[in-house]
């Protein structure tokens, strides 16, 4: 009898999850939007509504004509860098905020369930995909990302440290931004810090990690994270919010989470966060089989998607 072996890794299942044309965010809730009884929650969905109107038309963009787009809604909690109320308080009154609005609300994600899913390190693992270009022309003397835990989109100003005594300074140069631009935009990005309480994950990490999550290309080992979960009907909302699961599904009726695409509406204070989310994204390297299932997924819908993942993000920055 012939007998043959081979990795369990070898032959390991990439699996698949269903997709909406345009995954929407209808912004980040933090504690702040509560601090007065909610009248700036109600102004955060007022000033969103206006520009939801033209979330079908984006939805639209790389469809078929006549082709009507799936777009599912979602919203993210900040539990992690700050814990406020409990999740059958909050959730209920967003929704109410939203809806006053003519806005309904498919999915409520937890933030901290980006850091960690059950025993799954998401932070972690979107950090093992980045694929950081060692810069030329540098000594090596700043420590790996690894170490550092800081992330550029190019060369920095190279540092002095360590140069030999009784040498000359060298002289200055600026940084320079990868992509040889007309002119560079150079940004440096903290992933994380240790701290006396354990590490804490930047919030650009963690967005990043979100993003991903809504675009459907996280996995881990095989198979996907953080997928939505429909309370069954009568069950009522956690009172902590480590009890309420990492995604729920707030809308029965509800398009599928994840999306081919997604568009943001936030507020412009947060654009810093989202260029070093960009940087992020532009980094890191999805799996091969999954970026081909999407790709596969996207054109057998007669979908025409981007091969960059960050260019399958969009955004409207919002003023007061």
């Amino acid at each position: 009898m012939d007998v043959s072996f081979q990795e369990a890794a070898a032959v390991r299942r990439t699996e698949s999850v269903a997709y909406s044309h345009l995954s929407v965010e209808l912004g980040h809730i933090y504690a702040e939007d509560f601090g007065d009884g909610g009248r700036e929650l109600a102004r955060k969905f007022e000033r969103i509504a206006d520009w939801a109107q033209a979330i079908p038309a984006l939805a639209r963009r790389g469809l078929r004509p006549g082709r009507r787009p799936r777009i599912s809604t979602c919203f993210l909690v900040d539990d992690y860098f700050h814990r406020f109320g409990s999740p059958h308080e909050v959730i209920p009154q967003v929704q109410r905020a939203a809806a006053a609005h003519d806005l309904e609300l498919d999915y409520v994600a937890r933030e901290s369930s980006l850091a960690r899913y059950d025993e799954v390190e998401l932070a972690q693992l979107v950090v093992d995909t980045l694929v950081v270009e060692p810069p030329r022309h540098t000594t090596g003397s700043r420590p790996p990302l690894s170490e550092a835990g800081w992330l550029s989109n190019g060369r920095r100003s190279p540092s002095h440290a360590g140069a030999p005594a009784m040498t000359l300074p060298a002289p200055w140069s600026p940084p320079v931004q990868s992509g040889d631009p007309r002119h560079s935009i150079f940004v440096d990005i903290e992933l994380w810090s240790d701290e006396t309480q354990g590490r804490v994950w930047a919030c650009a990490l963690l967005a990043s990690v979100w993003q991903m999550t809504r675009l459907g290309v996280l996995r881990h080992r095989g198979g996907s994270v953080t997928q939505p979960y429909r309370l069954p009907d009568g069950e009522p909302l956690p009172a902590d919010w480590d009890q309420l699961p990492a995604i729920v599904q707030l809308n029965a009726d509800a398009a599928p989470f994840c999306a081919y695409r997604t568009v943001t509406l936030m507020d412009s204070r947060y654009l810093p966060v989202e260029l070093a989310v960009r940087t992020i994204l532009g980094q890191v390297a999805v799996p091969a089989v999954v970026s081909r299932q999407v790709a596969e997924r996207a054109d057998g819908e007669g979908v025409r998607l981007p091969g960059e993942l960050v260019d399958r993000l969009s955004y409207v920055f919002i003023g007061e």
